[in-house]
């Protein structure tokens, strides 16, 4: 079998610092060694490139997927409701094939509609299409006249997209159950309003319906994830074994802790209240107002609780609501670059968030997240070092190779 020798490369291994001058072998799918010195004996055909000082480096997960959403305006209803199921799906397809041509080989979903993101997966993995790693999600679990029963009563669709509502402990084990015989690997719930929302306080879910959810999913080996943003659920959602937090409005240190101590996800996707408030259409808008000081002081919070939890070992991920009207797909690195240059966040945590934290949500991190002989190769070769300027990952040409278990996705290096 034919390798793939990288010589001369500055290697982010997904823990440590750069270290240039490094040669990793990859031979199939997998990397079969790593020689810090390059001191490696080639092979008559391998495929020998010399880096000469450019980083080779994990592939990265975006955590909070939505495939399916593309522009949608502020007006929720009706998320995969906008087009048929089919359109819905090839959009799906080039917007996953477009997080893989930026880099991140690894998503994690985070909810939509006809069980989009499972028959991504199917259709990945039969070479249909081609994409990243999907952990896939099921639709926006909500309860009756919740934050996501949009439905008008007089409507009478039937169909509510993204969207499904359920009641009691019996009604949300029946959801979960259908829900994963679609193909749903985490299971999305709306626990709260929440992200420039002023329904602070609301619960959406009694403590017996979370429970059900969670006891229901967990007993299959499929996650929970909870849209949350106050403290006193994130709490409740944290001490039943939800997997991850989405948003976490209220962080603070009693939040941080109980994350920490209990392993639990945190999805902060800050970088959607930094573009709502500077979203210029709805500054003058009428009744904008209450939201836009909602958003504020969300932020504000964020930014003051981030570094802590950063500090108390808590498993931080990236992804943020791509698709929506202020954050097009393909701008995923955005968000690197924000916890970095705006939030004064050190790179290298935050390209572990996006490597080895993401590799760990997704239950792969024993094979993904890091160059380690005996891992999926799945890698990518950057012109520059994202550990001294993370903006070298917003800019596609400078993405010169990116692998898939040992096959280029994207090859720009040459013989």
């Amino acid at each position: 079998m034919s390798r793939v020798v990288f010589t001369g490369a500055n290697l982010l291994d997904g823990t440590h610092p750069a270290r240039p001058g490094t040669t990793v072998v990859v031979e199939g799918e997998r990397i079969a060694g790593i020689s810090p010195d390059g001191s490696v004996q080639k092979r008559p055909d391998d495929r020998v490139i010399a880096l000469g000082g450019r980083t080779l480096m994990p592939g990265m997960a975006t955590c909070h997927f939505h495939a399916t959403f593309d522009g949608q305006g502020l007006d929720l209803f009706p998320f995969g409701l906008d087009q048929p199921p089919g359109v819905l799906m090839l959009r799906a397809a080039r917007n996953a094939r477009r997080a893989l041509d930026c880099g991140f080989t690894m998503l994690v979903g985070a909810g939509g509609g006809d069980a989009s993101d499972a028959q991504l997966v199917m259709a990945i993995g039969q070479g249909i299409v081609i994409g990243p790693r999907i952990l896939p999600c099921s639709r926006n679990l909500g309860t009756t006249s919740g934050y996501i029963d949009l439905e008008p009563w007089w409507y009478r669709l039937g169909n509510t997209g993204s969207c499904r509502m359920a009641d009691g402990p019996d009604g949300f084990r029946q959801a979960v159950r259908d829900e994963i015989k679609q193909g749903a690997r985490i299971l999305k719930l709306f626990v709260t309003g929440g992200h420039g929302n002023v329904r602070a306080g609301t619960n959406e879910f009694s403590r017996e319906e979370l429970a059900a959810v969670v006891e229901t999913a967990h007993a299959r080996g499929v996650l929970v994830r909870a849209h949350c943003a106050w403290k006193r659920e994130m709490l409740e959602c944290i001490e039943l074994g939800v997997d991850v937090i989405d948003h976490g409005d209220e962080i603070d240190a009693e939040v941080i802790d109980a994350m920490a101590e209990a392993g639990t996800f945190f999805d902060p996707s800050i970088l959607y209240l930094e573009k709502l408030l500077a979203f210029e259409p709805l500054q003058h808008a009428p009744g904008f107002a209450p939201a836009r000081e909602a958003t504020q002081r969300e932020l504000e919070n964020l930014q003051r609780w981030l570094p802590e939890a950063q500090s108390a070992g808590v498993r931080i991920v990236l992804g943020d609501d791509y698709g929506a009207v202020f954050l097009p797909h393909g701008t995923y690195a955005e968000e690197i670059e924000f916890y970095v240059k705006r939030m004064g966040l050190a790179p290298l945590d935050v390209l572990r968030w996006a490597t080895r934290n993401g590799a760990a949500l997704m239950g792969r991190e024993h094979e993904l997240g890091a160059v380690e002989a005996g891992r999926l190769a799945d890698l990518l070769v950057v012109d520059g070092d994202p550990s001294v300027d993370v903006g070298v990952l917003g800019d596609e040409a400078r993405l010169l190779a990116i692998l898939k278990g040992g096959s280029f996705v994207k090859d720009a290096l040459g013989a």
